[in-house]
């Protein structure tokens, strides 16, 4: 199996599973992974998305040792079919999932790796981790949304240091960068990601994905779209039992009980 699906509660964990190419994708993995996001998103009992690697990577990418005849022969792959196969529906499925998704980068996330864990809503990495917008060393152009995310994160000029060099960024700096959320030593990065996405799946679902699509919008918006659209997206929160609920606990000064609904 290229990917491992399990649940633990309200959390559904898909982890990329192909080690000796430390989770690199061909068209199974890549099919694999989108198919088990429509079935964690599908499912309701399923309140948070995990992605994580087994082994010592996240994911190094595109899987280039695979198409090394083709490379020899001179015959280079289609890369913008494959992009818009494979890579594209699956960066935007990841952004517009309507429940948290969290990228648990255990270690290198480059290329289309890297790209993956933008994409995600939270990124909890260990200490090992790091990115590697790696494209510019193969003579490539960053894609699945590299610098859609990487300049709305650390802007243009950050972002073309980053894409232009393909250095690595380390787990440190990263955070720094705020392209991290959190950085766990090794002995504490599984209850550290485990610990975040349990408290999403406990969170207002619908308000988190509304919330994103502000954001993500909002670079292209003037300020009146921005005010009608955050109109809107709190008419459509206000409908929902978890702002109910949630004004309820306010005046009972209680913690509040979201359900997701």
């Amino acid at each position: 199996m290229v990917l491992d699906y399990e649940c633990e509660g309200a959390l559904a964990i898909l982890t990329l599973n192909r080690p000796d190419v430390l989770n690199a994708f061909n068209d199974e993995l890549g099919f694999a992974l989108l198919e088990g996001l429509e079935r964690a998103l599908s499912d309701d009992s399923v309140r948070c998305v995990v992605i994580t690697g087994t082994g010592r990577a996240f994911s190094s990418g595109e899987d280039l040792g695979a198409l090394a005849g083709d490379y020899r022969a001179g015959n280079p792959p289609e890369l913008g079919r494959i992009l818009r196969d494979r890579y594209n529906p699956l960066v935007r499925a990841v952004r517009a999932a309507p429940k948290p998704v969290l990228a648990a980068v255990n270690g290198v996330a480059a290329g289309a790796g890297a790209s993956l864990a933008l994409a995600c809503h939270y990124r909890i990495a260990s200490e090992h981790a790091s990115l590697v917008f790696a494209f510019i060393k193969v003579g490539l152009v960053p894609d699945s949304g590299a610098l859609w995310f990487l300049t709305r994160m650390v802007g243009s000029a950050r972002a073309w240091e980053l894409v232009g060099s393909g250095r690595t960024v380390n787990a440190t700096e990263a955070q720094e960068l705020c392209l991290f959320d959190e950085v766990a030593g090794s002995d504490d990065f599984p209850a550290a990601w485990r610990r975040r996405a349990t408290d999403l799946a406990a969170g207002p679902t619908r308000a988190y994905a509304l919330t994103r699509a502000l954001l993500d919008g909002v670079a292209q918006s003037s300020l009146t779209e921005q005010l009608e659209a955050e109109a809107y997206a709190q008419q459509e929160a206000g409908s929902t039992a978890d702002h109910l609920e949630g004004v309820r606990a306010f005046l009972d000064k209680r913690p509040p009980r979201f359900n997701g609904a």
